[in-house]
């Protein structure tokens, strides 16, 4: 029961934590909707980042998140159990990752 109240638990802050958690799931899911649903041909978006000059784009996005999540966890502190670093290392771990496979899916692609 503790589990299922706990985002009202700390009201103000928790709870506005679980929305905007929330929200971004919501986010989530519906590029995973799209992109399910889109064709062969797919829609203007999907031909932009699907054809081979695409490598450029996913080349700059590689950088910026290179140089991004660089400072991010420069600044942040890393001592102790209590700190972001973890997390936004995470982040950028799977970030990068769809980033990498985006580059290398135009690259090696037609």
């Amino acid at each position: 029961m503790q589990l299922l109240l706990a985002p009202f638990a700390n009201f103000p802050v928790s709870t506005v934590a679980f929305f905007v958690s929330a929200g971004v799931v919501a986010v989530m899911i519906l590029i995973l909707l799209k992109s399910a649903l889109s064709t062969e041909g797919g829609a203007r978006w999907v031909k932009r980042i699907t054809n081979p000059n695409a490598r450029y784009l996913f080349t700059f996005l590689w950088i910026g998140w290179l140089v991004f999540f660089g400072v991010l966890l420069f600044i942040v502190p890393h001592i102790g159990a209590g700190t972001p670093y973890g997390a936004i290392g995470l982040i950028a771990l799977f970030t990068g990752s769809f980033l990498l496979f985006g580059f290398l899916w135009a690259v090696i692609g037609e």
